[in-house]
């Protein structure tokens, strides 16, 4: 049995991020990550020239992640988008039709009728209410119409949870809409009452890692040397005269490793099986989060051998106008050196809660059915070429309407541990930086229980 400062398991952007915060106090941690490589999703790859992301292909800049940047010297590996990268479109009616991003642009797109345009203007005028326990659905309708749910807020959920917006729960998904709500009655003036109070704000833009999102996970779990132990599963939890036996089980054997104290950056089903012998209650609310499934393709098309022309960050796939492709990405178009001279990188996305079973589809069939698809909308005039298949079984957590409560009600119990703390995607948000700022403040929470 050896004994260490502090364990962290997972080495995921959260658990990386927890590691490097506890590093920078002074915390020596030892990390557990049950694959062969760092990074949990976060994944680029040179394949043929191109710079494939076959996980999460970009990110906000939000002021948690910013700060972390400047502390662990990540700030130069950031890259913020082209600026032509700011133009995005939807699918309707089988064409590509841009999402207005102006005044002027909102009144002159046909996604919105203009009994639907003035409906969503009206939203400061909408009596509010408390949206606890709402879904999406329910809550975009009330605040800014059904028209304006169904063109405009399905689609995005579309792109970022690969979810349902009538099984996603509104306070998870917008906490910030549903606390302006509460504060002001209204969203657009909750909204513009916090701009004029000030404060920390997200960098402007899409953001990646000048190498690719791996970049930077490569350059959190550089200092960690040996204290980053892959091929590593921790298989069980005990808590044990004031100290956590965690049991793991590697190539060489199962060994064991004791620490007082334990961050745990896993997703929610691996989490909820090692809690369930600490807290058979706060294990059973974490592995009631579900997942939707996500395969990631990576084409390379040449830059003249598209009917519509390559061009702005890509475009979603509204429901009803696709059966598997949930979007695409325009990767070469949205940050430089992603395709060489005279090619395009397209990053299709697809299964999702839409079509959850093409996840387990043949290589040849998913091909097909996704090359249709596109096909049909950007017009190809030769045959892509394939650089790579990824499949995400369980890639994005889908937090439903209590799930604020569900996660508050598993740390309350877990807090008569001392000096545990759960970090991950499917705790406070799933964005990149989201999970990452989840790890730095796990990593916080044991410090300053010491």
């Amino acid at each position: 049995m050896t004994d260490v400062e502090c364990i962290v398991v997972g080495a995921g952007i959260a658990g990386l991020a927890a590691a490097a915060t506890l590093r920078s106090k002074g915390c020596a941690a030892v990390v557990l990550e049950a694959g062969a490589r760092a990074g949990g999703s976060a994944w680029s790859e040179r394949i043929d020239g191109h710079l494939v992301e076959r996980g999460p292909n970009t990110f906000r800049v939000a002021p948690a992640m910013d700060e972390f940047a400047r502390e662990q010297g990540l700030s130069p590996l950031l890259l913020k988008a082209l600026p032509a990268s700011g133009e995005r479109f939807l699918v309707r009616g089988g064409r590509l039709v841009a999402v207005p991003m102006g005044l002027v642009a909102f009144a002159r797109t046909p996604l919105l009728t203009r009994g639907g345009k003035l409906r969503l203007l009206a939203e400061p005028f909408v009596r509010g209410s408390d949206a606890s326990g709402e879904s999406v659905a329910e809550f975009a309708t009330r605040r800014f119409g059904g028209e304006a749910r169904d063109a405009l807020i399905a689609p995005f959920l579309t792109g970022v949870y690969a979810g349902d917006e009538h099984q996603l729960g509104a306070e998870a998904v917008f906490p910030s809409l549903v606390a302006a709500e509460r504060r002001s009655g209204s969203v657009v003036r909750g909204l513009l009452a916090q701009a004029f109070r000030g404060g920390p704000k997200a960098r402007a833009g899409t953001w990646s890692g000048a190498a690719g999102i791996s970049s930077l996970t490569d350059a959190l779990a550089a200092p960690l040397g040996d204290a980053l132990r892959l091929s590593a599963r921790a298989s069980a939890i005990a808590f044990e005269n004031g100290a956590y036996r965690v049991e793991i089980e590697t190539e060489s054997g199962a060994q064991t490793v004791r620490s007082k104290a334990l961050v745990l950056a896993l997703p929610a089903d691996p989490a909820s099986r090692l809690l369930g012998a600490l807290d058979a209650e706060a294990a059973k609310a974490l592995g009631s989060i579900e997942s939707a499934p996500v395969a990631s393709v990576a084409l390379s098309v040449a830059s003249d051998a598209t009917r519509v022309p390559v061009r702005g960050f890509g475009y979603l796939v509204p429901r009803g106008e696709g059966e598997v492709l949930l979007g695409c990405l325009f990767s070469s178009r949205l940050f430089a050196g992603r395709a060489p001279a005279g090619r395009e990188l397209l990053t299709l996305l697809a299964a999702g809660r839409r079509k959850p079973a093409a996840i387990d589809w043949s290589d040849d069939q998913l091909l097909a059915a996704l090359l249709a698809e596109v096909d049909a909308v950007l017009g190809l005039r030769e045959a892509p070429r394939v650089l790579s298949i990824t499949r995400w079984p369980r890639a994005v957590a889908q937090p439903g309407r209590d799930h604020p409560r569900l996660v508050e009600g598993a740390r309350a119990r877990l807090a008569r541990f001392p000096r545990l703390a759960l970090a991950g995607a499917h705790l406070d948000g799933v964005a990149f930086g989201e999970a990452l700022a989840s790890g730095a403040r796990a990593a916080r929470q044991v410090m300053e229980e010491r």
